[in-house]
């Protein structure tokens, strides 16, 4: 599997002083670990010379979240990720974005809990695909990301319509998020998951799919573009790639 690449970024002059990234983070600590060389990374190469992102970062026990997540104890969580997300803000970040797909589910408390933007990773997501022309997405990532609407509202804010199976959807959400959570948030990449994905990108194709978004942001260290059946839109990415040009100033990033 190649390195994660991204995509291509707005050529505006940066400021004289680009804006501190906060990052909410360690769930898992492996994807918190792409985001920081793939934010580093861009920025380097927007800046040159010795330049690097200005990131402060809360990476948190992610068997903490993750013991939330399987109680339902949605409220928990939002309050513990809200007071880490102000530690930030208090800390000097003027922007915060939460390093997982899943745990925007609780992205209105984050929100509500700062006076800095929160960057939502389904925003720069839609903007990613609607770059690549793609207006219907299936969803790949943990059981809520896929059968909730809480991320498909947030694309469909955009213009973008969300695809599912009209059958065994069900099974295909728990053995996606089987392989999120019992594997490749925990290090572990094997093959026959790839193949497992793949299947799931197959029937997704099949029910009216343009193209399908990762959106798990440990499921790029599985699946790229060579193997999928459909476009890939990356989450790790399209999340990057939106907190790059928020931090160095364009002009669009700025708005929103």
């Amino acid at each position: 599997m190649t390195a994660t690449t991204l995509p291509t970024l707005p050529t505006q002059a940066a400021p004289r002083t680009p804006l501190t990234l906060g990052i909410l983070g360690g769930m898992s600590w492996h994807s918190t670990a792409e985001y920081y060389r793939l934010l580093n990374t861009a920025v380097a190469e927007r800046l040159g010379g010795h330049h690097s992102a200005r990131i402060l970062l809360a990476s948190v026990d992610f068997d903490d979240i993750r013991a939330q997540q399987v109680d339902g104890d949605w409220a928990g969580a939002g309050a513990l990720l809200a007071g880490h997300a102000r530690s930030l803000q208090d800390g000097g970040a003027d922007v915060v974005m939460i390093a997982t797909n899943l745990m925007h589910k609780v992205a209105p408390a984050v929100e509500a809990a700062l006076d800095v933007p929160l960057l939502h990773i389904a925003d720069a997501v839609a903007a990613a695909a609607g770059a690549r022309g793609i207006q219907k997405l299936g969803i790949l990532g943990s059981r809520w990301v896929m059968t909730e609407d809480f991320y498909a509202d947030r694309l469909a804010r955009h213009g973008i319509e969300v695809v599912r199976p009209a059958t065994g959807w069900a099974d295909d959400a728990a053995d996606v998020d089987r392989i999120v959570f019992d594997e490749l948030t925990q290090g572990i990449v094997r093959d026959e998951s790839r193949d497992a994905l793949v299947a799931v990108v197959r029937r997704l194709a099949d029910a009216g799919a343009e193209g399908v978004v990762l959106g798990c942001t440990e499921l790029d260290l599985l699946l790229d573009e060579d193997a999928s059946p459909l476009p890939l839109v990356d989450s790790t990415t399209s999340h990057v790639a939106a907190a790059v040009a928020f931090a160095l100033g364009d002009g669009d990033a700025r708005r929103r």
